[in-house]
């Protein structure tokens, strides 16, 4: 049971369901996924006019409950949601101090615009208490942190919007009214749940065609079984497929994007099929640190979308509205995409990598990658062959981090001063993989991408890199990124312009 604090908190101000939907214990937030993360020092009450408390304080303690519930952060349609609803927060909350700006879900009285960043960042952070406690109800009192280390009283809920607390305050609840019922079902309580609701489960009665243990269909998805931990394993589910009936932001069906029909992965199609297999495994028997390492970057969401936009911001001198409209335009693109791509995963339901290797080949020895620490061995049996990454649990086509990255970029060569220019550099010092620590790389390597179209590339390449995507899955990912960044990027517009 929440504790009582908390539990008194949770129904004062804001939609009282949310909280008594879960029940996670109530407990200390840590982070070691961003201990050796450089990040900037935070903000405190005597720097506020100048600081930026959205990239200094909310970010890293979002991104520690987002690690909670996803510890790689790659569940991306839930990060996704996450960031969306924060950014679109701190969007909301800082509209009424821009000249023209609307809020998505509030319409707040034009302030006078302000000559620094006090006003902005009291109003974007109690917007951020408002969702981030609606999200993750078990860590309010780290949500209370956050505006304690402000000097900022977290009790205090009031919805004068003549105020920055107030104006905060309400355009942090409408965010959560305007997405609770939106169809992700946060709640758990579609489907007539009334009781024992599970946040964010399937109500669409979604089934794979195969089992975790039968191939029936070769052309068709099949879930995965997955370790845990040792002597305890689990079969994948589908995540969050009814996001495909989620209310997107900035067009009015997901029918409008299609993509082509995956003819490479239907059986009855062998010699392609076939072929399609030997390039999986061609290369993973040659796979590079680099590519190892550019694959397990674009595997956690937070650090290669979320950082870059970031380093990009601070790099070409945004200023803090600017970089809220920048964050919430980028975060908003690919959820709007994660809808797109969801909808064209169930349609396609598209068998993985490690399912038509182990069909093609059975117990065969291939040349393929051997585990951690094995390189490349040339007796492995293909029904023991693994990617190199772990394996998604939705169906593989057209590939959803392909398509996030491409929205990403696309949003950022639209808004940012300086176009496709990016200039993003991370280390990958030597051992520091996740999935071969201490082993990978074996020297240190700097991964760089000079623009936003280098990024994009590589990162559609990493799935294919990393095992778990065809090639044909990425630029069919891609496409649909642009096509929804465009229409996110007119959204957006329409939204400063007041409309």
């Amino acid at each position: 049971m929440l504790k009582n604090k908390i539990y008194k908190k949770a129904l004062k101000g804001i939609v009282g369901v949310l909280f008594i939907s879960v029940s996670w214990q109530a407990q200390a937030l840590t982070c070691p996924q961003l201990e050796d993360v450089q990040l900037p020092p935070k903000c405190n009450s005597t720097d506020l006019e100048s600081c930026n408390v959205a990239v200094q304080n909310i970010i890293p303690a979002a991104a520690c409950a987002i690690f909670e519930v996803s510890p790689a952060a790659n569940d991306a349609t839930l990060v996704l949601r996450f960031t969306t609803l924060i950014t679109n927060s701190w969007f909301d909350a800082t509209a009424p101090y821009h000249p023209t700006a609307k809020g998505v879900y509030s319409d707040i009285a034009r302030m006078a615009e302000p000559t620094d960043n006090s006003e902005l960042n009291i109003a974007l952070s109690y917007a951020s208490h408002k969702v981030l406690s609606g999200l993750f109800p078990h860590l309010v009192s780290e949500w209370d942190n956050l505006l304690l280390e402000l000097g900022l009283d977290p009790d205090n809920f009031s919805e004068d919007t003549t105020t920055p607390i107030g104006i905060g305050n309400y355009a942090g609840r409408k965010v959560l009214e305007g997405r609770v019922n939106d169809g992700m079902n946060q709640l758990g309580n579609e489907g007539n749940q009334l009781y024992h609701r599970l946040p964010y489960a399937d109500y669409t009665n979604f089934k794979p065609a195969n089992t975790a243990y039968k191939l029936r269909f070769p052309s068709k998805w099949q879930p995965a079984v997955l370790m845990e931990r040792p002597g305890v394993y689990r079969v994948q589910q589908f995540v969050t497929p009814q996001i495909a009936l989620t209310t997107p932001y900035s067009y009015e069906s997901p029918d409008e994007f299609t993509s082509p029909v995956p003819l490479k992965s239907k059986i009855w199609n062998y010699p392609s099929y076939v072929a399609q297999v030997n390039d999986v495994l061609t290369t993973s028997a040659n796979l590079t640190d680099e590519q190892k390492m550019k694959a397990e970057l674009f595997d956690m969401k937070i650090f290669s979308l979320g950082f870059a936009a970031v380093f990009a911001s601070e790099a070409q001198g945004l200023s803090l509205m600017d970089f809220i409209h920048y964050d919430f335009l980028t975060n908003m693109a690919a959820f709007d995409t994660a809808i797109a791509i969801w909808k064209e995963k169930r349609r396609h339901n598209s068998v993985r990598p490690f399912s038509a290797v182990r069909y093609i080949y059975k117990d065969e020895p291939v040349t393929a990658w051997g585990g951690v620490g094995k390189g490349t061995v040339n007796d492995l049996p293909a029904s023991q062959w693994t990617s190199y990454l772990p394996v998604a649990d939705h169906p593989e086509y057209p590939s959803a981090s392909a398509s996030f990255c491409a929205a990403h970029a696309e949003t950022s060569r639209l808004f940012l001063p300086q176009g496709d220019t990016l200039g993003y550099t991370v280390p990958a010092f030597a051992g520091s993989s996740q999935i071969e620590p201490g082993i990978t790389p074996q020297t240190d390597l700097s991964l760089h991408f000079p623009t936003w179209t280098s990024f994009e590339e590589d990162c559609g390449n990493s799935r294919v890199w990393g095992g778990v995507h065809f090639e044909p899955s990425v630029p069919a990912g891609q496409a649909i990124g642009h096509q929804v960044a465009n229409r996110a990027y007119q959204f957006y517009l329409s939204k400063v312009a007041g409309e």
